[in-house]
């Protein structure tokens, strides 16, 4: 009557061959066993440290771990199921009416259902299977809390690097405003180039304000995260370079067995294995056995040992129902397998295809750049000498400083998209 847990195994696997899991991923990428200790590979002590910090003292992490003690708890509960009840049983009676008090009577009482089709112990295997899905829930929560702290970080540097640019801006702005000025007043300029420069000057004074709005909002972001007052203090570095060794991928089946989300779904699947088996053996009949030491009068000493049976006939649906509720959630079990199986390959598949995209990217972004910034200075000699308009200068500067805010923006997708890699595949931080 007791369902083997090969048959959750199997069902399982039934789903995995429905998602045909290749025996490689599509992506190019090494198979060789996934790597633990992600962090170290940015080499940033700082970052170490923040993790650190998230890990003892991110809130949403100590729901987690709550989560964890009261599994255990419930698991205990259910187990207690399959030991006997011992207690004291006692009363007394004071009938003032015919002026007399009758003799107290109690004893010690012990109570007992016997297992004997395996009911309880299905229930106490789901709770146990259950306990093991929170447990996997709560490591996937720390590495993903780890992945977030890191992320927010890059974040935090990125922008940080754009307040640094912007201010750069605005100074050259303002020299540009202050060569225009003079120039007009020796009569070499004209009005509406002066009127331009310092529209220049507020707009890049705006940005510069956008900037360290942004900045200040990741800072608070990251201190949320790590468990501080959200005070915008936070001090962040110069934005790391993406370490240049793509971590290693494994093999797909190896994914299945890695990642935390993975495992507490494959134990969530045998849970409701045992929860309908505990459900349909609730047609079976029932013993409970009693055994009673106590007293019915002062000089009289009785033992008395019951055994009672109950086989249920007719309880208006009820056990129906249950198996019925039990047999839908072990098919939503399974399906929701399946599902986070699918959605795991696709996030390892996006990591590896962004790290080539993500790469290429950033190397034309970084021509760009340095293309516009030379054509920009060009443009400024020129324009200094007579040969160009200010338009002209407004026009190679605005491309100059975008392309060098996107350098910056896709140095940081690169720095997260490397985190996600390392989450998706189930590597560890530590």
């Amino acid at each position: 009557m007791v369902p083997s847990h090969d048959e959750a195994v199997a069902s399982i696997k039934s789903e995995e061959n429905k998602t045909k899991a290749p025996q490689h991923y599509s992506q190019n990428a090494s198979t060789k066993n996934v790597e633990d200790n992600w962090i170290r590979t940015f080499k940033d002590p700082t970052l170490n440290a923040l993790v650190k910090e998230a890990q003892i003292h991110n809130p949403n992490l100590q729901v987690a771990k709550a989560r964890v003690e009261r599994a255990y708890a419930l698991t205990s509960l259910t187990e207690s199921e399959l030991k006997p009840l011992i207690g004291l049983s006692g009363s007394y009676h004071d009938n003032n009416a015919e002026g007399a008090n009758e003799v107290s009577f109690g004893g010690l009482g012990m109570s007992w259902e016997p297992d004997l089709w395996g009911r309880v112990q299905n229930s106490v295997t789901a709770e146990q299977e259950l306990t093991a899905a929170t447990i996997a829930d709560y490591n996937f929560a720390r590495q993903s809390l780890a992945a977030n702290t890191a992320k927010a970080w890059f974040l935090l540097s990125a922008n940080d690097e754009i307040v640094r640019f912007s201010k750069e801006i605005v100074k050259l702005q303002e020299k540009g405003l202050q060569v225009l000025t003079a120039r007009e007043k020796i009569g070499q300029g004209n009005k509406r180039d002066v009127h331009v420069s310092k529209a220049l000057v507020a707009s890049a004074k705006q940005a510069s304000s956008a900037s360290r709005s942004a900045k200040e909002r990741a800072q608070r972001a990251l201190e949320v995260l790590i468990g501080r007052y959200p005070s915008a203090a936070v001090k962040a570095k110069k934005l790391y370079v993406v370490p240049a060794h793509i971590p290693t991928a494994g093999l797909p089946a190896q994914l299945l067995e890695r990642r935390p989300d993975l495992i507490a779904a494959e134990a969530r699947v045998a849970a409701s294995f045992h929860k309908e088996a505990a459900a349909k053996l609730l047609h079976l009949p029932s013993i409970n056995l009693s055994l009673g030491v106590g007293a019915n009068s002062i000089n009289n000493a009785i033992t008395n040992l019951a055994a009672g049976i109950f086989a249920p006939l007719y309880t208006g649906g009820a056990i129906e129902s249950q198996v019925e509720s039990a047999s839908a959630d072990q098919r939503a079990s399974i399906a929701s397998y399946a599902h986070t199986a699918l959605h795991a390959f696709q996030e390892v598949e996006n990591a590896l295809s962004m790290e080539s995209y993500l790469s290429k990217q950033y190397r034309y972004i970084k021509t760009t750049a340095s293309e516009y910034k030379i054509a920009y200075q060009m443009t400024t000699e020129k324009y200094r000498i007579g040969e160009s308009s200010i338009l002209d200068v407004i026009l190679t500067q605005g491309e100059w400083i975008k392309a060098e805010i996107a350098k910056v923006q896709i140095a940081k997708k690169r720095l997260i998209n490397r985190v996600n890699l390392h989450l998706a595949l189930g590597g560890s931080f530590e």
